[in-house]
């Protein structure tokens, strides 16, 4: 397949930097987790209700916030449409948290994970029936196609190529693991097989991959709410990927680098959060505030509540106007509704 080009790439000192830093947070997350099995819990249910809205929400499918954590958490059945995508991607990530090891990355699992998170869609679990481009809209009305993926009717076989020469080069360890699912992954965008939820299915993808290789820190943390907040970069290095990719001249260092910038960022969020979910005040406290830093955008106390599950309101408000008389933060209206943004110092 085209990003599986080369049996010895040569990987910049930036590359090899982030992978051996990855390495390095990973024997750091093992060792947490058999000291402290206690916060895993928690970790494991933050994530899920993120994983789940901020996967769905990048494809503009968004919910009520009061009706994620029933869906997710609670298994809520769905009222709409929306509700139904947001509920099937959550069984997604079951599938893949309990059965990763048995599961085979092919045309089969690809569809199942589509299946699943297109909920009741005609085409869910389909490979697209019409050739699909990918566009930009401009402010001024104009649509520019900035990637034609493969036509339909080839779809199926690239799927299966794709798949095989991923198996080939974990087998052969002709590449490092790392650098073969940033591989995997990029093949897969520009092959675009599905009408609808590709980016969804990818993410699912990384996910998987990512476990069958050690690297287990998607359980707890949010790949997907990791890429929504650097969403504009996501794009940006798929575009630059991507450029000549049916050549097979394409340049995927933009993207893997990307892409070991996330797995990095998950592994420090990981440290930090298991550091900081403990029943002590102080560490409530730190827990609350770096779930405002990661905020964007505005926010409310129940975005806050969804991150620090262990944690009074009580103790959230008192955090929250803590910050706000230091000017780190400010509050935009009034009542339990009220939104929040933090203050650029």
């Amino acid at each position: 397949m085209n990003s599986f080009k080369s049996d010895n790439p040569e990987l910049p000192l930036s590359s090899v930097w982030l992978m051996n830093a990855i390495s390095e947070y990973k024997g750091k997350q093992e060792l947490y987790t058999k000291q402290a099995p206690q916060i895993l819990k928690t970790l494991t249910e933050m994530a899920l209700i993120e994983s789940a809205e901020s996967s769905n929400r990048i494809e503009g499918v968004t919910v009520d916030k009061d009706r994620l954590k029933p869906l997710v958490i609670g298994h809520s059945k769905p009222r709409d449409r929306s509700e139904e995508e947001v509920a099937g991607y959550r069984k997604a990530l079951d599938l893949i948290h309990i059965k990763y090891d048995g599961l085979k990355i092919n045309a089969k699992i690809i569809k199942e994970l589509h299946h699943l998170c297109k909920g009741e869609s005609w085409d869910a679990g389909k490979w697209k029936e019409k050739d699909n481009d990918i566009i930009r809209k401009h402010p001024s009305g104009r649509v520019e196609v900035i990637f034609k993926p493969v036509s339909a009717q080839k779809t199926p076989a690239a799927i299966d190529q794709l798949c095989l020469t991923y198996e080939h080069s974990i087998d052969q360890l002709k590449f490092p693991s790392l650098y073969a699912v940033a591989c995997l992954i990029l093949d897969f965008l520009c092959i675009h097989p599905f009408r609808d939820g590709n980016g969804r299915v990818s993410r699912l993808l990384t996910l998987l991959a990512l476990y069958q290789h050690g690297f287990s820190v998607g359980k707890y943390i949010s790949f997907e709410r990791i890429v929504e907040q650097s969403k504009e970069t996501y794009y940006e290095t798929l575009n630059k990927s991507s450029q000549e990719w049916h050549k097979g001249k394409h340049d995927i260092l933009p993207w893997f680098n990307y892409f070991l910038g996330t797995v990095v960022k998950a592994y420090k969020e990981f440290e930090e959060r298991a550091e900081h979910t403990s029943p002590s005040r102080g560490a409530k406290t730190a827990l609350v505030q770096a779930a405002i830093e990661r905020q964007f955008g505005k926010f409310s106390i129940s975005d806050i509540e969804k991150e620090c599950l262990n944690v009074s309101r009580i103790m959230i408000k008192k955090v929250l106007s803590k910050m706000q008389t230091s000017q780190k933060i400010k509050c935009l209206g009034k009542g339990q509704a009220a939104r929040w943004k933090r203050l650029v110092s």
